[in-house]
């Protein structure tokens, strides 16, 4: 089938992350008024007792290609240094890690080939889409658009938004953020085309990094409902219940996510728990269903709906990833279709969940976690400063206290210890605003897709999850190259 798309995936050398935004809101501003379930009748919902849903996250950063001169080496992919450097490390793993990222473009036809009902969420970082164009592994990326771009296959595969350069919600700046969630936008249409585009309508969080400071988590929110996004992923322990603080309870349920910041504003989105930790192994060997078939239906709005078990872990990572998910998922595939367990995509189960007659409003409210102590002090509207003092005394009075943020991990910090990395993605940042968005300079320019292109990938969480060391060099390298473009371009 052609691949024809709308948009040129690059321009000047550079992957398509900007200068088309009028085009994109278009798009999905008129995708939004139909589900893209409407009159799909593959899975009887009436009939069913619980759903499972899983989705794999691939991602690979860019780092200066380690010849010589940090400085003037090129920004090339991991997965391309680990093919350079095959004898370092587990880098022989490069070719299994290539096929992890293409094989679900291998399984979907298969399976619906033998009249199964397959269902996979996907997460592709930008910076992994154009590594793998850049060391040519082009069928790679036409297997995915075939199970994209084919009617065949829609309801099977769900494609998820993030943030383009993997950044981290709570320590990257408000409007950075918005730039990465706006260019993954632009760039996966421009691979896979404007309709597949419009069928977008989930969010994944890089790291599951839900923003839990009231003004940050509010600009969180207010920026993926005005890129036209549903629903977010969230970590069951990054959310509480606004009443009590407490966790969850009807984890299986879609929540409501409300933040209100201190100006007073109110932003809100449909909210979907990821349970447990995030070991690939519960997702590699299908656990959400497992899970889903010991559940039967739950009231919600004086109606038995079906509950889901969602999932998220990466698609590459571990040797149970790679070798034994293909065997699982196939076989799960083939025993949940037409069953009363199936597997089901997000956006496909809120369609059939909507059409019961629930409202978004009969879902459950959530907030992130920690603010209901911040609100016993004040009241949203109080102001920035009021704000700021009362979670200093919420800091004093708790040493576990923080306003750092949920990820899916409670271990890792994106913040402590990584001043050395943050100071400078602050100047980059700072610069980029100064120079490029403060003026309001044009996007559809090749200086500022080349800015906003090293911004971006300044910004991937890599460089502050493996300690110290030459990942933290990669990562001031980077943004000094943001400063520098920022300074001779503009």
């Amino acid at each position: 089938m052609s691949t024809v798309t709308e948009l040129p995936e690059y321009i000047d050398g550079l992957p398509n992350v900007a200068g088309a935004e009028s085009l994109i809101e278009e798009t999905i501003a008129e995708a939004g008024k139909k589900s893209p379930y409407a009159g799909d009748g593959s899975i009887n919902f009436d009939n069913i007792k619980a759903a499972a849903a899983i989705a794999l996250h691939q991602h690979q950063p860019l780092i200066p290609q380690r010849t010589g001169n940090l400085q003037t080496a090129p920004l090339i992919s991991n997965l391309r240094h680990m093919r350079e450097h095959p004898s370092e490390g587990d880098n022989h793993n490069w070719q299994a890690f290539a096929w992890c990222y293409k094989r679900m473009g291998e399984f979907v036809p298969e399976l619906v080939g033998a009249g199964k009902e397959p269902r996979c969420m996907l997460e592709y970082s930008g910076t992994l889409f154009h590594g793998l164009r850049d060391m040519g592994l082009n069928d790679v990326i036409e297997s995915l658009q075939g199970i994209t771009m084919n009617p065949d296959y829609w309801r099977c595969i769900e494609w998820l938004g993030m943030p383009w350069g993997h950044a981290v919600a709570p320590s990257t700046p408000v409007q950075d953020y918005r730039l990465h969630v706006k260019a993954f936008q632009q760039h996966f249409a421009s691979i896979f085309g404007l309709e597949a585009l419009g069928r977008v309508r989930g969010f994944s969080p890089s790291e599951m990094a839900l923003p839990n400071q009231p003004d940050v988590a509010y600009e969180f929110v207010k920026t993926l409902v005005d890129c036209g996004f549903e629903w977010v992923l969230v970590q069951e322990h990054t959310i509480e219940l606004p009443e009590n603080g407490h966790g969850p309870q009807a984890k299986h349920l879609p929540h409501r996510l409300v933040v209100r910041n201190s100006n007073g504003d109110e932003a809100s989105i449909i909210a979907i728990i990821k349970t447990q930790g995030s070991d690939t192994k519960l997702v590699a060997q299908m656990q959400p269903y497992y899970e889903a078939q010991s559940l039967s239906r739950w009231e919600l709005a004086g109606k038995q709906v079906p509950p889901i078990v969602t999932q998220i872990a990466d698609g590459e990572n571990g040797g149970v990833m790679m070798n034994e998910f293909p065997g699982k998922f196939k076989e799960v595939a083939h025993q949940a279709s037409h069953t009363d367990t199936p597997l089901m995509n997000v956006s496909e189960y809120l369609d059939k969940l909507f059409a019961m007659g629930i409202k978004v409003t009969d879902l459950p409210v959530c907030q992130p976690v920690h603010q209901k102590k911040i609100w016993d002090k004040v009241k949203p509207g109080c102001g920035p400063k009021k704000l700021e003092k009362a979670i200093e005394e919420c800091k004093a009075e708790d040493h576990q206290f923080h306003m750092d943020g949920g990820s899916w991990t409670d271990n890792i910090s994106w913040v402590k210890g990584y001043d050395n990395v943050l100071g400078p993605m602050e100047e980059a940042s700072s610069a980029f605003h100064e120079k490029v968005l403060k003026p309001g300079c044009p996007t559809d320019e090749t200086r500022y897709r080349n800015a906003l292109f090293h911004l971006m990938s300044s910004q991937t969480s890599c460089y502050r999850y493996w300690g110290q060391g030459e990942w933290t060099d990669f990562g001031r390298e980077i943004c000094r190259r943001v400063i520098a473009v920022c300074e001779n371009d503009y």
